[in-house]
């Protein structure tokens, strides 16, 4: 791997395996201290801290279909609620699930809209697959504009002004995707050991958090995630700190702001949030035109983690020693990846890869 550790190199990457004492991380019993300080730097320099889970959660079913998609599934939407310092909070999440298939994995879809079907989101190709899917409008949770916190699940948080590591939207949303799960585990029809939290571009961004701290999720998907999500941020190009930080510095807490212009002082680069999942799987999708999100520097850190899962004796990214071309598909690791030609969109083909991932990982 000369030419790919090579390019590494030129990154001058932070040592995922090196502890906040410079300990070296050499055995897999060592691996949870190092996960939980990658968690409170990224919850504390990046994401923001989030609130413990609520102790329950209830459940009312808004409506149901017991013969959506040509009858061939049970299409409900339901109303998640639970308590907050501020009273109730709720949302709607839409859930499918097949007549046919028994204990089906599930992929929890963070959508930008409701609709179902979406132009993001092939529901009937994904139940005909043989998977139950779980979604939500992530402006449900929370508006998507610099609305001072005082929407949604933000208000309900809100105290006084906000500390320099107070959660931002990204980690509301993920947040939000921790209590579908809390959902999910008390569904019958469901593999809950094969629950994939999927989402794209700022929600690709989301689903790496969410899997990042929550451990019950199987594998973490990314589609196009680039700058603050599976791209590595030193040497990148397109959207840089200062970029993300400038048009969405609502999405972070504030202590993102001090890296604007000043990645290289990172303690920290993007290949530390997909470390922090493993032992578990993580896949990163790439398009060959999305400059903005650089393709490049979203496969650099699949390769820089993929360190952390030789630890355990498992492999993540398997690639030859060159860049992807377009149209690869790697997916022997615990680390999957494609990079597909075209623009910044969740594709049917998209889908169709990380499908034939998880079949191969179930």
């Amino acid at each position: 791997m000369f030419y790919l550790n090579r390019k590494l190199e030129e990154r001058n990457l932070p040592d995922v395996l090196v502890s906040d004492n410079a300990a070296v991380i050499d055995d897999p019993k060592m691996w949870d201290s190092r996960r939980d300080e990658i968690i409170k730097m990224l919850s504390n320099e990046v994401y923001g801290f989030s609130p413990p889970a609520p102790s329950k959660i209830d459940t009312t079913i808004l409506k149901k279909d017991d013969n959506a998609f040509a009858g061939k599934a049970v299409h409900s939407v339901i109303k998640i609620k639970f308590d907050t310092p501020k009273g109730q909070c709720s949302f709607p999440i839409n859930l499918i699930i097949s007549k046919d298939i028994h204990k089906a994995p599930l992929f929890l879809h963070i959508a930008f809209r409701a609709d179902i079907p979406d132009r993001y989101f092939p529901v009937e190709e994904v139940i005909d697959q043989g998977f139950a899917t779980a979604s939500f409008c992530y402006e449900d949770i929370t508006a998507d504009k610099d609305d001072s916190f005082t929407s949604g699940l933000a208000k309900m948080y809100k105290e006084g002004e906000r500390k320099p590591n107070d959660w931002g939207k990204i980690s509301m949303w993920a947040w939000a995707a921790q209590r579908v799960m809390d959902y999910i585990e008390t569904l019958e029809e469901i593999d809950k050991e094969r629950v994939a939290v999927v989402g794209h571009s700022r929600l690709g961004k989301t689903a790496l958090w969410c899997a990042a701290q929550d451990e019950r999720f199987f594998m973490a998907i990314s589609n196009e995630s680039g700058c603050s999500g599976a791209a590595i941020s030193r040497g990148k190009k397109g959207e840089r700190i200062k970029d993300i930080i400038n048009q969405f510095g609502y999405w972070f807490c504030d202590n993102y702001r001090k890296y604007m212009d000043n990645e290289e002082n990172m303690p920290f680069d993007q290949h530390f949030l997909l470390s922090a999942i493993v032992p578990r799987y993580v896949y990163v999708a790439s398009a060959q035109e999305d400059e903005w999100a650089d393709p490049e520097s979203e496969f650099l850190s699949c390769l820089a983690a993929s360190r952390v899962f030789e630890l355990f004796g498992l492999k993540g990214l398997i690639t030859q020693d060159q860049l992807p071309e377009v149209g690869a598909k790697l997916h022997e690791g615990h680390i999957g990846y494609h990079l597909r030609k075209g623009t910044h969109y969740l594709s049917r083909y998209d889908w169709q890869c990380f499908m034939e991932y998880m079949r191969k990982k179930s």
